[in-house]
């Protein structure tokens, strides 16, 4: 539970006990005799306490990772405008565990209060953990739990959180392993619908890395076959560290107030949940590295290459595409130099040779969504 001099801890457990559907559950046919347990069991393990200042202080763990990533905004005069009007929902794509850093710096880079990051339970494990309990103020999230009271609890803290805080989420819940922007799950939209909040508005947002830091195990691992703890997962990023240098492009979209929403129809739910990843998708900065990485075969001349971007390029442009460049000679540059780097692909005799074909896919279905079916993969 997040704690804030504004709202002492336990005045926001009883404001969670005392909602209706909260009641409900604890009174009802599905409320067994440690259901009360239960749920005072959940707020404890979502409590948390964001001291920002403190964080923005400190020499934090994963720093030598993030001053390797350049930050770069596009449109947050929207967010800007939209935390002085109100209370801001987040919603972003997910591609790297660096996301959770690098969007509220890019926020705070800017002089916009911070949000609460919603973030896997499996974050919150040793010394990183304790800075996301006790300093950032990160939720804590248990995903594709079926218990009723952790679904209770959480989507009615969630709404008291919203009266006193602004909240980042991921729709697709973890990263997406595969490259592409998955489905949205809808529980914490559904949550925030329940906050009524009559100035809360939804703002779609979207990363998008040169590289990502973990792209080579993402991509060998293509799907998620399990919760793994973070400090095995951290492990292996700063193995991936050597030589690692990118940018991060954090694009904001106009707000989408969420007053005429009933959150108590499925369809308006399911609606703003497909709207809201449409409107991602559209935000995505197409960067040279998943341009070049769609038009590559396994061994190609860069006049041919060239010319494959150019039509990508077209292409992009006709769907209204958020594009870095728009001239397939400095596209086809960019992009291999940053992938040759990474050990992607090799250039050899005057041609551009693929050494890692799965990696190199995971880039390019990050712009899939933008293209026609008939402009899929060469490689």
């Amino acid at each position: 539970m997040i704690v804030s001099q504004e709202a002492p801890l336990d005045d926001i457990a009883e404001a969670v006990l005392a909602r209706d559907e909260v009641a409900r559950y604890l009174r009802g046919a599905h409320g067994h005799a440690d259901a009360r347990e239960r749920v005072v069991g959940y707020l404890d393990e979502l409590r948390t306490t964001q001291r920002y200042p403190i964080y923005r202080a400190l020499k934090h763990p994963l720093y030598p990772i993030l001053r390797k990533i350049e930050r770069l905004s596009e449109n947050v005069a929207v967010a800007q405008r939209a935390t002085l009007a109100g209370r801001v929902v987040y919603a972003s794509n997910h591609k790297s565990h660096t996301d959770y850093l690098v969007e509220p710096l890019v926020l705070d880079d800017n002089g916009v209060r911070p949000p609460i990051m919603a973030a896997g339970i499996n974050l919150f494990g040793g010394p990183l953990g304790l800075i996301h309990r006790h300093v950032t103020g990160a939720l804590p999230i248990r995903r594709n739990t079926k218990d009723p009271a952790y679904l209770i609890t959480l989507k009615a803290y969630v709404a008291e959180l919203l009266q006193r805080h602004d909240l980042m989420f991921y729709p697709e819940g973890g990263r997406s392993y595969s490259g592409e922007i998955k489905p949205s799950k809808t529980g914490l939209i559904n949550a925030a619908l329940h906050a009524d909040c009559s100035n809360l508005v939804l703002i779609p947002c979207a990363i998008a890395y040169d590289m990502v830091l973990e792209d080579h195990i993402l991509a060998r691992q293509k799907v998620k076959r399990g919760q793994r703890p973070f400090s095995r997962e951290l492990a292996e990023m700063v193995r991936y560290t050597v030589g690692y240098r990118s940018r991060a492009f954090v694009t904001f979209d106009d707000p989408i107030p969420l007053a005429g929403f009933d959150p108590h129809s499925r369809r308006d739910v399911l609606d703003l949940a497909h709207h809201t990843t449409r409107r991602i998708g559209r935000l995505v900065k197409v960067l040279p590295t998943s341009l070049v990485a769609t038009a590559l075969g396994p061994s190609m001349a860069r006049g041919d290459l060239v010319d494959r971007v150019a039509r990508l390029i077209d292409l992009l442009r006709a769907a209204s595409a958020n594009l870095e460049l728009d001239h397939a000679g400095d596209v086809v540059e960019h992009g291999i130099r940053a992938l040759e780097a990474r050990g992607i692909v090799v250039v050899e005799g005057g041609r551009f040779r693929v050494r890692e074909r799965n990696t190199l896919r995971f880039y390019a279905r990050s712009i899939e969504h933008l293209l026609p079916r008939a402009a899929g993969r060469t490689h």
